[in-house]
């Protein structure tokens, strides 16, 4: 079967800031699969250009596939895109089959189906297994009911193929959940499916995203990726870092980008692997994040890091209050937090600290506060997020009664402010955001390490996210006050996250079968669906 596997142009600050992009790892994981089951498999890139939704199309019409696969790592702010898609693939080839995954569709498949005829299926949860099981019932025309992990339409797969007949929308039927893949090696990524050369970072770097394990051990109540994965695994340490040496040496890639949520999870898989690769002897760099409380624990071990080639770790921080972090149940504390900074530091590992505005109901003076924090935690980067309250988090649930100010979901991406400040009108807040990071990216220390650290490496990184942070500064304050849309009449976060940030496609259009509303929805809960 033909299966054409589409990533959506994103239009996040982080996606167009840096004029560099990182290979769609999740469509790549799809791909390998698909293309060892005996499926003709291609991949388009929207992030090119961005691409037009009608050069989209044009792909889509030149492979002429029997299946579209759309996803996208951006998750809720990339729904909008793929949306917008998905409507285009259906109005101009209305019998293609038009399949939708991640982490979002995951979570909100029942809003997606009634609000969206245009999606056939939803795969729910890790999709490796499941599309190649979806896959080969469509082409054998077999019971979709047997197919774990999915959501469908009866009747679906009946439709007639290759013809401009009408779309069948029946009842929705969500299938029980696939298990986990507990052998992540057996997964092959689809690496052949990108030209290597098109893909740059940190300084035009050619690179790619890897993933050594899947899931969080931690349950931070702002995160839900430990209820989407259900389970922390890991690769075979050796086999990963075969991986990377060989595509360094077949493909010239030097810089490999971690998708972990916690790599470091387990002391002696991460130990294994940094042997590994230190044996393999390849030049590669690594960046990726993770948790302080690593760091700390693996303080004998760090000049193992800086040897296998971790030039950068993100720590998420995201609170420098103590009675914060264990609200969200961060399993951390300032003291850590303070020392693993000072530990890479003593490696030559650039640290850069996330910091989230938003976990609690800020005053002026706890801003005030967060900067002297930073100040004293001496981090090489700073990264300044919002508080984004998906609704597979508890922290959606217990925010549920606030007011949304951003209904834009393509706004939701960590960087633009979707719920109200009680204590402090919104516009200072982005002026006490921007400003912290100003004074902490330009402080003494910072700059010296950016300009005159010993190591050139080091420089580099500094000077590579120095360049990128000064045009997302401009950028964030420049769409703020010009082209975002912020309202303060809007819905309370529980109603949001019930369906309404689509509400224009609640009253499905006549003639089509109406399935639940938006109102009929449960609320969100903490755990997960699966």
């Amino acid at each position: 079967m033909k299966v054409l596997l589409i990533n959506p142009p994103h239009p996040s600050i982080g996606s167009r800031i840096p004029r560099e992009h990182l290979p769609p790892l999740g469509l790549l994981g799809i791909g390998g699969p698909l293309l060892d089951a005996g499926h003709d498999v291609q991949l388009v890139n929207g992030e090119f250009g961005p691409m037009r939704v009608e050069d989209i199309l044009r792909e889509v019409e030149r492979f002429n596939p029997d299946a579209v696969l759309i996803g996208h790592s951006g998750s809720t702010s990339g729904h909008p895109s793929a949306v917008g898609i998905m409507r285009a693939v259906r109005e101009t080839l209305p019998s293609m089959w038009i399949i939708y995954g991640g982490v979002f569709p995951t979570y909100h498949w029942m809003q997606i189906m009634d609000q969206e005829p245009e999606v056939d299926f939803v795969v729910r949860g890790e999709g490796e297994e499941t599309i190649v099981n979806l896959i080969k019932s469509l082409e054998e025309s077999l019971p979709l009911e047997k197919v774990p992990g999915i959501v469908f339409r009866t009747g679906t797969v009946s439709r007639p193929r290759r013809d401009t007949g009408s779309i069948t929308t029946g009842k929705v039927v969500a299938n029980t959940p696939a298990p986990i893949i507990q052998d992540l090696d057996a997964c092959r990524v689809g690496w052949e499916l990108i030209d290597h050369r098109r893909y740059t970072y940190y300084g035009k770097r050619r690179a790619v995203i890897v993933q050594f394990s899947r899931g969080c051990p931690h349950h931070c109540h702002y995160c839900g990726q430990h209820g989407f994965w259900r389970k922390w695994r890991h690769r075979d340490p050796k086999q990963f870092a075969a991986e990377i040496a060989q595509l360094h040496r077949e493909h010239g890639v030097e810089l490999f980008n971690l998708a972990d949520e916690n790599p470091t999870a387990l002391r002696e898989p991460w130990l294994a692997f940094l042997q590994a690769l230190i044996a393999e002897n390849v030049n590669v760099t690594i960046i990726g994040t993770t948790r302080a409380g690593d760091i700390v624990r693996d303080a004998d071990i760090l000049h193992l890091y800086k040897k296998a080639g971790v030039e950068r770790f993100l720590l998420g921080l995201e609170s420098t209050d103590d009675a914060t972090l264990a609200a969200i149940h961060k399993g951390s504390t300032q003291a850590v937090d303070r020392e693993a900074i000072q530990l890479m530091r003593k490696h030559g590992i650039i640290s850069m600290a996330a910091w989230v505005a938003g976990f609690v109901q800020e005053k002026d003076t706890d801003y005030w506060r967060t900067l002297r924090q930073l100040l004293s935690y001496d981090p090489d980067q700073i990264q300044a997020l919002y508080a984004t309250p998906h609704s597979w988090t508890p922290f959606a649930v217990q925010e549920g009664k606030h007011r949304v100010i951003q209904t834009d979901l393509s706004r939701w991406d960590y960087k633009h402010q979707v719920l109200g400040s009680e204590f402090v009108p919104t516009w200072r807040v982005l002026l006490w955001v921007k400003f912290i990071e100003v004074v902490c990216q330009t402080r003494p220390k910072s700059l010296f390490r950016l300009l005159a650290h010993r190591d050139p490496k080091f420089r580099a990184g500094m000077r590579w996210y120095s360049n990128i942070g000064r045009r997302v500064w401009t950028f964030e304050i420049w769409q703020w006050f010009f082209h975002d849309r912020r309202t303060r009449t809007g819905p309370t976060l529980t109603e949001f996250l019930r369906g309404a940030w689509n509400r224009e496609r609640i009253n499905i259009p006549k003639g089509k079968r109406r399935l639940a509303t938006p109102h009929d929805l449960p609320a969100p809960q903490p755990v997960n669906v699966l």
